[in-house]
């Protein structure tokens, strides 16, 4: 390829690297497929590291968590027909956490459309449903411009994944077009006067409280988050990826009494996630809620509320920090939510510590409470087991946590293992994995080792389908297609691909378990068999 002032002359896969680079994209991930053979030899002839999987949903969960971490565009490369259907859950997935995404889907030749050519199918009506933006190159000089196009579709208003398929025969053709200018789109402006009216009746409120979710990373507003918190003496909780954007030890940071902050509350401003299922859809009973997101399109059509924000949540944030009115005095209300925090963590202390034959899935997270740094990434996937790690890790760094987000998907967790290790070498990685999750893509822990990724996993075997097995035998008193084989050896499985492990049958055993995963350099597997009686206490609805 060549590059000459604002031109570029190359391949298919060329003009497109030359457009994504302009965006910060410097990896790709990747299944090995022809179709998109041009841009992997864009990206090797340019030194740029291509990391290819076992399975294209785990390159695009690789590449959402390279997006989330790095807060730029990742994408990745799936060959046509199979390759890019199997990547539909983890494309999805991104969607619903609002994730800046692009796949790049080979395509059947162009020239020959209609006449059966190997895995040829229309890719863009199915991925247009879950995607900010899906499309087809159908020449090779449009392929920079349709790249800008869908990167600036993926960054504008709310972020989400979008979707470019090249033919073929258009991916090897060559041509030298002007570049595009790559610019990202700024970010959506909110009305000062809604931001005064949310900062007055937070202020004026006798016990307010504050959600903080994903997006407030996303925007990169954990400062502005801080600094709103102190000016107008706000209790925060989090969910998602704003876990962390607050530390858990700050004054104003609170996990443990949601329920009384919650019931409690006069006023609840949930800033940057949905009012869906996790928060009861936004139904609060007497509260009052002011709903700050990201882009307009994010407000809750089946929900009034009191005050309604919009815009780039660093500036929303920043002007309620900017809050000079009349205030109601919260320290009474913060030292409530205080002793019912304390008070919570105090009874906590037995379930993290239990020495119960089997091992308490608590005490799992009582051991990696220990063996977690302040800027660990945590990697949750699964149901019952990875529930625990919700109620009993705290996150102190912003981009700590990784979890499915609401779409609930299984799987994701080697791909975003992949991500976070590439994104965080000198951070330790650690998944939190149900062994019922493990059979979507602990394969891929190939993928990790030879590569040279080390991350530690922590499987929780209980040998059930926990999150369907306790309800069926609450609602019909019997259960089935909720077993899987007790005690089976996932730490063999990963051995055998080339990383290590070891199984865990007593509670004492996982302290030193873990201190040799996080010292091992390779892949490791911490297989603790854990009770399968124990159900976590769930209290919401899920529809």
């Amino acid at each position: 390829m060549s590059e000459a002032r604002n031109n570029v002359e190359g391949h298919g896969g060329d003009l497109a690297l030359a457009a994504l680079r302009r965006y910060g994209v410097e990896e790709l991930f990747t299944l090995s497929g022809a179709h998109v053979f041009p841009l992997y030899d864009a990206m090797h002839t340019s030194g740029l590291p291509i990391h290819d999987v076992r399975h294209e949903a785990t390159a695009v969960f690789a590449a959402e968590a390279t997006s989330k971490l790095k807060r730029r565009p990742a994408v990745a490369a799936l060959t046509a027909g199979p390759g890019v259907t199997n990547g539909i859950s983890a494309v999805t997935t991104a969607q619903f956490n609002g994730s800046a995404v692009m796949v790049i889907g080979g395509r059947a030749p162009h020239f020959r459309w209609g006449s059966g050519s190997l895995q040829e199918i229309d890719h863009v009506p199915i991925l247009a449903s879950i995607t900010k933006h899906a499309a087809t190159s159908t020449s090779v000089d449009a392929i920079p411009d349709d790249v800008d196009r869908a990167m600036q579709a993926a960054l504008s208003g709310h972020r989400g994944p979008v979707f470019l398929d090249i033919p073929m025969d258009v991916f090897f053709s060559r041509a030298e077009v002007r570049a595009p200018s790559g610019n990202p789109p700024s970010r959506p402006a909110a009305d000062p006067d809604r931001i005064a009216e949310a900062a007055r009746v937070l202020a004026e409120a006798q016990r307010p409280v504050v959600l903080a979710g994903t997006d407030v990373y996303a925007d990169g507003a954990w400062h502005e988050l801080a600094e709103a918190a102190r000016a107008l003496r706000l209790p925060v909780f989090s969910n998602g990826m704003g876990r962390g954007c607050l530390p858990a030890d700050d004054e104003l940071a609170f996990s443990r009494a949601r329920r009384t902050a919650f019931q409690q509350a006069d006023v609840i401003a949930v800033i940057g996630t949905p009012l869906d299922f996790r928060l009861g859809f936004g139904d609060f009973g007497a509260a009052r809620v002011v709903h700050i997101v990201d882009d307009e399109s994010q407000h809750a059509p089946h929900l009034k509320a009191s005050v309604r924000v919009s815009g780039d949540l660093r500036a929303v944030l920043g002007g309620l920090a900017e809050y000079g009115g009349t205030r109601a005095d919260h320290e009474p209300w913060l030292l409530t939510l205080r002793e019912a925090e304390i008070a919570a963590r105090d009874k906590e202390g037995a379930a993290l510590g239990a020495d119960s034959d089997p091992v308490k899935p608590s005490r799992v997270y009582g051991e990696l409470r220990k063996a977690l740094d302040r800027d660990a990434v945590v990697i949750c996937d699964g149901g019952d087991f990875v529930s625990y790690a919700g109620k009993y890790l705290d996150a102190y760094t912003p981009g700590c946590w990784l979890d499915p987000g609401p779409y609930g998907c299984l799987g994701t967790s080697m791909g975003y293992a992949m991500g976070a290790r590439l994104s965080r070498p000198s951070s330790q990685v650690c998944v939190v994995l149900g062994d019922g999750a493990a059979g979507f893509s602990l394969m891929d822990a190939e993928s990790l080792v030879r590569q040279q990724l080390p991350v530690v996993i922590v499987v929780g075997n209980n040998g059930i389908w926990g999150l369907e097995k306790h309800p069926m035998q609450q609602l019909y008193g019997y259960d089935v297609a909720a077993d899987l084989q007790p005690g089976l050896h996932y730490d063999q499985v990963v051995s055998a691909l080339g990383g290590a492990g070891e199984t865990v049958i007593k509670a004492v055993e996982i302290a030193p378990a873990l201190a040799r995963a996080f010292e091992a350099g390779v892949p490791y597997v911490v297989n603790v068999l854990t009770d399968p009686t124990d159900a976590y206490p769930r209290s919401s609805s899920l529809a």
